[in-house]
This record gives structure tokens, C-alpha cells and sequence, in this order.
């Protein structure tokens, strides 16, 4: 970690810049929260939607008071069982925070990254402000809807000169977004999966935790559409037993596969996954994002297990094919 590059981050977010800043989970394009200029320039260049909300990343649970209000006991649980680390906590906002960062909610969702480079850079840009309220806008550094960056070289790909700085963290070690929990309500649902699990979350509260759908209405969070971390090539989801039948299906046209399997000679381009979650999550977005590369018609994912640990890219990989057909 440069400490002269963590300051150059700072001072960039100070005059309401873009840096492309490593977490553990994918990389961000951040901005200073509080500057309503500053979130727009992330949602001008990402071409967010307007009501599309974004994570606001914080140096440390105790700046969790300066922008939530009411907060639950099992929040304040959550946050000390899993932060810093890849959970977003869904909570009732402060009567500042604004709406860009809210999609114009009462909720906003609050995080603790566990990387080093981001712990540098927020703790840096909060010494510099005391007494205010302290946090950076950072949804995933990529176009709206796209493959999520895991590289410094990703993020460069994706906006080349519209981010003022890209810090280099080396490859996300999670690779797939944070869990998210809302807490706004009892008991607490889970909003989206990612490394931290529903058992996981359910252990530290004392119960089982409902999904999304088994409770209405839920807030807007990011990465909730139906169809998003979508590379270019059409992208299919297929169980191992139906993958032959869907490579020859393809009648001759170039295919690239990402599967558990050494790759057929038909196959264009191959990716071979890992037979662990936290391995294959870590590599997810890197192998989808070099198959979309590769010029191929089709891009064929071999399902992988259900449940657990495979949740969090289980609901990636049904983001990413949605619409692409069986």
C-alpha cells in the first residue's frame, strides 16, 4: 500500500473526483457521499438509473450512527460479528444522506470493507472531516448491469480516463458482491446472497432468516434486477448433464464454456471453475469477463451445486443469463 497514492485518493475525493477503489469483494467507483456532484459523476459514468441506490462505505462501525437512524440491536449484532467484511446492512437514513445515494428511499445501505487499501482511504478521508459525516458512494466500477471489475486492469478497461485515479488492491479476494441484509424490520431479511451466508447471518440473530420474496415490500438495494453482472455474449446457465446436448445445439457457431470439466474440441474458449465455492466465487467475474473476450456466439456456464456457500454466485450467474433462454 503507497501511503502517497492513499492521499492522492483522498484529495480526490475531497474536490469530488473518482477513484476506483479496491474492497474485498469487487472493485468500486467511488465518491464522497455527502457531495451531490460527486455521486452524480458515478452515476453519469456507470449510466445508473436515477433510483438505483448505492452502498455507502464507511472506515468503521462506530460511523454507522452518522448515517442511520433507529438502529436495531441486530444490526449493531450484524456489525460487529461481520464488519469489517462483505455485508451491506440495509437501515433507516439519516435526515442527511441524500437521495442520490438512496434512490430516494428512507433506507440506506451501509458497509465496512475489509481491505486494506480501502481501510487506508476511507480512515484517511474521515480523519480529514471531524465532526461530519464521513462515507463514499461505491457501487462496483463497471457500466450498469455488466460483469463486475476484480482488477486494477478492469476497471481501466471499463472507464479508461473518467476515473481520476485507480488504486491497485491486487485481484478482489471475494469476487462477488456483499451480502445484504435489510434490518429495517423484525425479523431481518435477506436481500441479496454473496459470501456471508443466511445460516451465517440467522446463527448471530438467533433465528431463521427469511429471503427477500417471503416478505413485502422490500427496499430497492443494488444489484436486485433480474438481469444484471451480464457480460455482452449471450450467457446460458446449464446443468452438467444437458452440457453436450447445448454445445451441439449450437450448430457450429463459436461457444465458450466455464465449467468443472475439461472442455470438449468444439469448445472456442474454456474456463475450468473450482469444485470450492469461495474458489469459484473468487474467479467468477475474471473467467465471464475473459470468455465475453473471446468472440464467441454463446457463452454456456455449468450449473454449479444449490444452497450455502453457493448462493451468493448461483445468484449472480441467474442475474447474468437472465433473458438468454434455456
Amino acid at each position: 500500500m503507497n501511503p502517497a497514492e492513499v492521499r492522492r485518493a483522498v484529495e480526490i475525493l475531497e474536490r469530488g473526483g473518482l477513484i476506483g477503489l479496491p474492497t474485498e469483494t469487487v472493485y468500486g467507483l467511488a465518491a464522497d457521499a455527502s457531495s451531490a456532484a460527486a455521486v452524480a459523476r458515478i452515476f453519469a459514468a456507470k449510466g445508473r438509473p436515477a433510483d438505483h441506490p448505492v452502498i455507502v462505505h464507511l472506515a468503521s462501525a462506530a460511523d454507522i450512527d452518522a448515517w442511520a437512524i433507529g438502529i436495531p440491536a441486530s444490526a449493531r449484532r450484524l456489525a460487529e460479528a461481520f464488519w469489517p467484511g462483505p455485508l451491506t446492512l440495509i437501515l433507516r437514513r439519516a435526515p442527511h444522506v441524500l437521495d442520490a445515494v438512496t434512490g430516494g428511499q428512507d433506507t440506506v445501505g451501509l458497509r465496512v470493507p475489509a481491505h486494506a487499501v480501502a481501510h487506508a482511504v476511507l480512515a484517511a478521508f474521515a480523519a480529514g472531516r471531524p465532526g461530519r459525516p464521513a462515507g463514499v458512494a461505491a457501487p462496483s466500477a463497471n457500466k450498469f448491469g455488466r460483469v463486475s471489475p476484480t482488477t486494477a486492469a478492469h476497471v481501466r478497461e471499463e472507464f479508461g480516463d473518467a476515473v481520476d485515479l485507480v488504486l491497485d488492491g491486487g485481484q478482489s479476494e471475494v469476487g462477488i458482491e456483499s451480502t445484504i441484509v435489510d434490518c429495517t424490520g423484525e425479523p431481518a431479511r435477506l436481500l441479496r446472497p454473496g459470501r456471508i451466508t443466511a445460516e451465517q447471518v440467522a446463527a448471530v440473530l438467533g433465528g431463521r432468516l427469511p429471503a427477500q420474496h417471503a416478505q413485502a415490500p422490500a427496499p430497492r438495494v443494488s444489484g436486485s434486477l433480474d438481469a444484471h453482472y451480464a457480460p455482452a455474449t449471450r450467457t446460458q446457465v446449464v446443468p452438467a448433464a444437458r452440457l453436450a446436448a447445448a454445445i451441439a445445439g449450437a450448430a457450429g457457431r463459436p461457444v465458450a464454456l466455464f465449467s468443472f470439466e475439461a472442455a470438449p474440441a468444439a469448445v472456442r474458449a474454456h474456463v475450468r471453475a473450482a469444485r470450492d465455492a469461495r474458489a469459484y466465487a473468487h474467479a467468477l467475474y475474471a473467467a465471464l469477463r475473459e470468455l465475453d473476450a473471446a468472440g464467441c456466439d454463446l457463452i454456456l456456464v455449468e450449473a454449479p451445486p444449490a444452497g450455502g456457500e453457493w448462493e451468493g454466485v448461483n445468484d449472480r450467474l441467474r442475474r447474468a443469463a437472465f433473458g438468454s433462454g434455456a
